[in-house]
C-alpha cells in the first residue's frame, strides 16, 4: 500500500486559509445538506451520551451533516469504548493498590500490562483522530473558521464562487 500523503484541505477552507501552493480549486465540490442526523441504535449507553453531548454543537457551528452520522458515531464508539475501559481500570485499582490496575498476573505468575489499558489507549487515539476531523481538538479548531449564528448558508464556500 503506497503512502498518499497528506489530506486534502476542502475548497472552502482554501479559499479561507489560502492557498499558498497555487493548486486548482474544486469549483464543484459537493456539499451535503445540513442536517442533526439521529444517533444510531447501536451506540452504547456511554456513546450515546456523548452523541447527545457533541451533536447538537457541532451541526450548531456548521460542521455536521447527515452523511457525517457514520463518522461521529465512530468517534462515539470510541469514546464509549476509552470510558468503559477507564472505568473497569478504576475499579481494579481499589483492589491494586500496588499497580493500580495497569499491571495483571498472567496464570503462570508473569506480570504483564492489563490489556484494558490498551484497549483505553487505542480508544482513546482513535477518539482523538475522529475528534480532529469535526473540530473538536484545540489544534484542528485553529484550522477552521465557523459560521455566525445569523449569517448561516448551505454552502460557506458559495458567496467566493459565481452562479
Amino acid at each position: 500500500m503506497a503512502v498518499r500523503g497528506r489530506k486534502p484541505k476542502p475548497s472552502h477552507l482554501k479559499l479561507i486559509t489560502g492557498n499558498p501552493g497555487k493548486r486548482a480549486i474544486n469549483t464543484q465540490e459537493p456539499v451535503p445538506l445540513r442536517i442533526l442526523p439521529a444517533p444510531p441504535p447501536e451506540l452504547t449507553a456511554e456513546a450515546r451520551g456523548e452523541w447527545d453531548r457533541v451533536a447538537g454543537e457541532l451541526n450548531r457551528l456548521g460542521l455536521l451533516t447527515g452523511i457525517d452520522r457514520a463518522s461521529l458515531a465512530a468517534y462515539c464508539q470510541a469514546y464509549g469504548r476509552w470510558s468503559q475501559a477507564e472505568s473497569a481500570i478504576a475499579r481494579m485499582a481499589e483492589r491494586d493498590r500496588l499497580t493500580g490496575g495497569l499491571m495483571i498476573k498472567t496464570s503462570n505468575g508473569n506480570a504483564i500490562q492489563n490489556p484494558l489499558v490498551g484497549i483505553a489507549n487505542k480508544a482513546m487515539a482513535d477518539m482523538v483522530r475522529y475528534a480532529a476531523e469535526f473540530g473538536m481538538t484545540p489544534s484542528a479548531r485553529s484550522r477552521i473558521r465557523g459560521e455566525e449564528a445569523s449569517g448561516q448558508t448551505a454552502d460557506p464556500a458559495a458567496k467566493y464562487f459565481a452562479p
